[in-house]
């Protein structure tokens, strides 16, 4: 069997084949949903202390069948209504592997719309549906170029299809995004947690 080398050393010889960064990714805030909520809501620590933002959501269940899951964002700390340009693409399998495609939804896109943004379609309630995903929010408190975002989420839905949603967009304006707001389209989110991190400008 040939021996594994790396930069023409042995595995033996070396100690430390590359080092890892530590502390790149810092929690800042956890939003734990325990009980019925309408929105989860993320309106403090968004400013200069990081260039890259990123939240984690964690097995977000609805209350209510076949919903859908959006964000937005504001600049003043309470009004969620920046206008965004997005786009939205999908790709589904079916539980029962009858059904599957790869897919632009041009009816969950903005373009300079002040609406939320979809981020994972026909939600189930079931116990095995739900949604689980990362958000990046790009360079939230520069005033000189607008803001990007985007979006992985992974979502099981009420038809019992396996859905691999990705948004991406900017927000129509320059002035610093101050806060993010997560919600149901009907209903209230009746558990799942929601984490937000700051990833260290050495890091990024």
């Amino acid at each position: 069997m040939a021996l594994v080398k790396y930069n023409n050393n042995s595995i033996s010889s070396i100690t430390a084949a590359a080092s890892l960064p530590s502390g790149g990714l810092n929690l800042i805030t956890t939003n734990t949903i325990s009980s019925g909520v309408s929105s989860s809501s993320f309106t403090s620590n968004i400013d200069s202390t990081y260039d890259t933002y990123m939240f984690k959501f964690i097995n977000l269940h609805p209350a209510t069948n076949n919903i859908k899951f959006q964000y937005n964002f504001t600049t003043d700390g309470s009004s969620f209504d920046v206008s965004k340009t997005t786009t939205f693409f999908l790709a589904y399998h079916a539980e029962d592997g009858s059904a599957n495609t790869l897919a632009y939804d041009g009816n969950s896109d903005l373009a300079n719309g002040t609406g939320y943004q979809p981020f994972g379609n026909d939600v189930g309630n079931d116990n095995d549906q739900g949604i689980s995903g990362t958000m990046f929010l790009f360079s939230p408190s520069n005033t000189t170029f607008v803001t990007h975002f985007m979006t992985e989420t992974s979502v099981a839905n009420q038809a019992d299809l396996m859905v691999n949603v990705r948004t991406a967009g900017y927000c129509n304006t320059t002035a610093a995004i101050t806060g993010v707001d997560f919600k149901s389209t009907s209903g209230n989110i009746d558990s799942g947690v929601i984490k937000m991190y700051g990833i260290s400008k050495s890091w990024a």
